[in-house]
């Protein structure tokens, strides 16, 4: 499940007057083998792994920031993040021009591709128009969380990204009670504890689809905080069960603390599958917006 995001700032160790350019990056990876996004000491990460990567090809610091900091073992195929790069550094990276008919950054793309691992892979490079923060700026996250319910399991092929549930689960339930959550409020009871940090989220989607043994859950909201997602579904998935009902679920909203009346969902169900950003002249706005602290009041952030 994703934490909350990786904060703003310089994104490159720069010198005082040092030209930068800011690049956008489009990733996607699987989670499996790695705790999570964020760099942590002695822990295979993806901002590890990138920034490893992003340094040895610009040889110099490179610090990227994320739309979203995703949990150990959860995945991305919309991850989008940033970096300030020295432009010296970016037009040393890749001398040779872009084939005819190619984007800008395509060489450098192919590039960066031979440093990273296997389970990452950074799809698409551009230049961020003015304004544009991969956290501050995003106007929304989605993410999608599969389960099957077939006795046998999960495919081998799929194993890695669908979270195996043999048990037999309401799926019209799930999403009476799911509509209940929809919308700005405090989502402290699906929020793991971090000082300081707010809980109050705009839950924009939360809709179930059964295809066969498959079940799939569609969730966006313009932000979520420490554990949400998998929690989410996690308390659903009671009510799927019958264990619980939309009144319970309902009622978790006025509790003030993670609630220990249901467990989250395993990470390898869940996937980051977009972000939404703003038109380029609507960024500065948006950035001001996010910063600000979210209050049930005002609907900020």
């Amino acid at each position: 499940m994703p934490a909350s995001e990786s904060g703003g700032g310089h994104d490159h160790f720069s010198s005082p007057g040092e030209e930068t350019t800011r690049l956008r990056f489009d990733i996607a990876y699987d989670g499996t083998e790695f705790a999570g996004w964020a760099v942590q000491a002695g822990q295979r990460t993806v901002a590890g792994v990138l920034e490893e990567a992003l340094s040895t090809v610009f040889r110099v610091p490179v610090v990227v920031r994320v739309a979203g900091r995703t949990d150990a073992g959860v995945h991305a195929t919309g991850q989008v993040a940033h970096a300030d790069v020295p432009v010296d550094a970016l037009t040393h990276a890749y001398p040779r021009r872009p084939r005819p008919g190619e984007a800008e950054f395509a060489p450098l793309v192919r590039r960066l591709a031979r440093f990273l691992p296997a389970d990452v892979r950074v799809r698409e490079i551009v230049r961020a128009p003015d304004g544009f923060d991969a956290r501050f700026s995003a106007l929304r996250r989605h993410y999608v969380y599969r389960l099957s319910t077939a006795a046998w399991g999960v495919d081998p092929f799929a194993a890695r990204y669908v979270t195996a549930w043999p048990r037999p689960l309401d799926v019209a339930a799930m999403s009476a009670a799911s509509a209940r959550l929809v919308g700005l409020r405090d989502f402290a009871a699906f929020c793991r504890h971090r000082e300081g940090a707010t809980t109050i989220r705009d839950l924009q989607r939360l809709d179930w689809v059964r295809d066969g043994d498959r079940v799939t859950a569609f969730v966006s909201a313009d932000a979520f905080c420490w554990n949400m997602v998998r929690s989410l579904v996690g308390a659903v998935l009671a009510v799927g069960e019958r264990r619980r009902d939309a009144e319970w679920l309902a009622g978790l909203l006025t509790v003030t603390r993670r609630s220990s009346d249901f467990a989250a969902a395993p990470a390898r169900g869940l996937t980051l599958v977009g972000v939404d950003y703003p038109p380029a002249d609507q960024l500065a706005a948006r950035n001001a917006v996010t910063r600000d602290v979210r209050n049930l009041g005002d609907g900020s952030g």
